[in-house]
């Protein structure tokens, strides 16, 4: 298959396989008017099958949320078909209004206008999120994201 290279945009990389349209409603990439291909299943030397987002326009994207969800993900800036810069993410060490606390008992969850705000810690089993109020841990679950 042959999906014709940008002249000027953006490529989200190295996302894994399966996830693609998941993430192009993450990123709200259907409200926009600009072009995007969603690549599933190209095949990739690292990962076996991996997807892309190609999409023909520079757009803010939130790295914290693409950060979070993988951070195995790469982006490509690209300006007159060749690549000006490019990003491996790493998770973000403060997460703002990416994700909602699950305890009823925070005050996220009581008072309205309050930011999600959670930080980066180390675990037995590697790092995770936790809430900056009430110390809940995140168990990453999607349905959880704040668009």
């Amino acid at each position: 298959m042959n999906i014709d290279s940008l002249e000027r945009g953006i490529v989200i990389d190295h996302i894994k396989a399966g996830s693609a349209m998941w993430l192009y409603q993450v990123l709200n990439l259907d409200r926009m008017e600009c072009c995007v291909a969603i690549i599933k299943n190209a095949r990739s030397n690292k990962f076996g099958k991996k997807d892309i987002i190609k999409i023909d326009d520079m757009l803010d994207i939130d790295l914290d949320i693409l950060g979070y969800i993988d951070p195995n993900i790469t982006i490509a800036y690209i300006d007159e078909g060749k690549i000006i810069e490019k990003k491996r993410l790493v998770p973000p060490e403060t997460l703002r209004n990416v994700i909602r606390c699950k305890n009823p008992r925070c005050i996220t969850s009581v008072e309205e206008g309050i930011d999600h705000i959670f930080r980066l810690a180390a675990g037995p089993d590697g790092p995770h999120y936790r809430c900056g109020y009430c110390e809940q841990e995140d168990t990453g679950a999607s349905e959880r994201l704040i668009k």
